[in-house]
Formats: C-alpha cells, sequence, structure tokens
C-alpha cells in the first residue's frame, strides 16, 4: 500500500493535522454507533446491494463508521477493508462485527488521502461518510483513484432538501465558521455536484433520490434530547455555545420548531421522519 504524494507546505499539512482530529473527536462524541444502528440500519445493505457486491470482491467502505455498510458487504462474502478517520467507530464496528460472525479489516484512514495503492479495489462505496470529508474535490479523486478500471464507486448522501440536510443547517447559524476551503457536506446530495466531482472519470453515473422512516422516538423534544446525545455535529455545536446560555435557549427552540415541522406522524406518541437521500452509483472508466 502508499499514500498518495503530498505536495503541500509545511503549514498546510499541519493545519489539515488540526482540521482532522477536530473531525475524529466530533465524530468519536456522543454514539454514532447508535444512530446508524437505530435510526438507518437499512442503508448499508441497500447501498452493497446498489454496487453489486458479489463473493470474492474486494471492498473498500471509506468513512465506514461502525461499519453499516462494511459489515454487509463481508457477509455477502465479499474481501472488505472499512476505512474510517475515527478509531473509536471503528473499535466499535470490531465488535458488532464480531457478534454478527463476520471476518474484515479495520484500518483508521483519512478520505481525502486514501492508504492504499491506485486500482487495488473492484467496489469503493460509502454511506453517509465520506460525504462528511471537507474537501469534495480532493475525497472524490481518492475513490476514483483507489477503484480498478471497471470498478463500482458507490455512495448514499444526505441531500440539502431532506431531513438532514435541514438539521444540519438549522445547526450552522450557531456552528464555528467552517474552515477556509471546506464545503458544505449536503452538497454531495446534489446531483450537479457529484457530475462535476466525478467528471470523466467514471461512465455510467447513476443518481436517485430515495427516502428513509425514520420514527426512533415518541416526540419532537425526545427526538432534539436523542440529536443532542448521540450525533457528532450536534453534540459539537451545542458544545459551542455552551458559554452563552441565551443562544443554547434559542438553539434548542430553533432545533424544536424545525423537528416539529418535519415530523409527518399524526399519530400521539410517535414521529415519523422521512430523510431523502441520493444513492449514487458509477463505473470507474
Amino acid at each position: 500500500m502508499s499514500i498518495v504524494n503530498d505536495h503541500r507546505s509545511p503549514a498546510d499539512r499541519e493545519a489539515d493535522r488540526q482540521l482532522k482530529a477536530k473531525h475524529r473527536a466530533l465524530w468519536a462524541s456522543g454514539d454514532y454507533p447508535a444512530v446508524a444502528a437505530e435510526l438507518i440500519p437499512a442503508l448499508g445493505p441497500e447501498l452493497v446491494q446498489a454496487c453489486g457486491v458479489r463473493r470474492g470482491d474486494r471492498v473498500l467502505d471509506v468513512g465506514a463508521g461502525s461499519g453499516n455498510a462494511a459489515i454487509p458487504a463481508a457477509a455477502a462474502g465479499a474481501i472488505v477493508t472499512a476505512s474510517d478517520l475515527t478509531p473509536e467507530l471503528l473499535t466499535a464496528g470490531q465488535k458488532i462485527a464480531a457478534r454478527r460472525g463476520v471476518a474484515l479489516e479495520w484500518l483508521e484512514a483519512d478520505a481525502e488521502a486514501l492508504p492504499f495503492a491506485d486500482n487495488c479495489f473492484d467496489v469503493v462505496m460509502s454511506c453517509v461518510g465520506a460525504m462528511f470529508a471537507p474537501h469534495h474535490q480532493a475525497t472524490a479523486d481518492e475513490l476514483v483513484r483507489v477503484v480498478r478500471p471497471g470498478g463500482t464507486i458507490g455512495m448514499i448522501n444526505w441531500t440539502p432538501e431532506g431531513f438532514i440536510g435541514n438539521l444540519l443547517s438549522t445547526l450552522k447559524p450557531y456552528a464555528p465558521p467552517p474552515p477556509v476551503g471546506a464545503s458544505p457536506p449536503p452538497l454531495w446530495g446534489n446531483e450537479a455536484h457529484v457530475r462535476e466531482l466525478f467528471g470523466d472519470n467514471v461512465t455510467g453515473l447513476r443518481m436517485e433520490r430515495q427516502k428513509v422512516l425514520i420514527d426512533h422516538c415518541v416526540s419532537p423534544e425526545e427526538f432534539r434530547e436523542y440529536w443532542k446525545r448521540n450525533y457528532g455535529p450536534t453534540i459539537s455545536v451545542y458544545g459551542f455555545n455552551k458559554d452563552q446560555p441565551e443562544r443554547v435557549a434559542q438553539l434548542d427552540r430553533d432545533f424544536l420548531a424545525m423537528l416539529t415541522r418535519w415530523n409527518a406522524s399524526t399519530e400521539s406518541g410517535r414521529t415519523a421522519y422521512e430523510a431523502e437521500y441520493l444513492l449514487v452509483t458509477a463505473i470507474k472508466r
């Protein structure tokens, strides 16, 4: 395995190191494995199916988290590497995989600088993972680089207009300014943006908007507390404002208003949120 050449200045490399350390800490906070298992367990198997993963395929899951897609791919008989920037999520995934009796490799890695040689995987996929890397073009280039010609790239990405896109936009006014050059994660759910990122490097690009139903909590108030307790981006924003009680209270109000507005359930004691995502598949030229 080899890492792509890094021609940046020492100052730029240090800035990137600090940025990625913040990202690791963000996703290590809370309980993202619970979020993946309780809210979106169907998305990983759906991505594996969309990518046509077969027994013996060499598969890389980028931004794998706790293995929502990597574990089903391994269960299908593929030779799987699950990579993620956050080692705490990989540790959680190892335990889940052990309980399910499947074996795969778990490796700490940056989606923007993957530690693999060119053309070495049959399938490269990411289930609402790589979309959170700050530099979209660098991430897209890496996904293309490590898959073999004729191999499949597959992604599930939250859309800007959907539930998670709106959740993130509700948090945005209370968050610190984004790093220079960083792009909003939900842009990965915009068809024109994805088409531009992959460009002529792929063929057969297919994009389909779909929805997953999330109905885990009994009320919008309970759901707000669920996000505050478990989801790294939410925890980070509340932490950023912890010394400003008035802003925390306003964020609480805005967040609850958003969750109330998006709740499609008409039954008391139930919630229903349809979270839109973009399912992307393409073949490397």
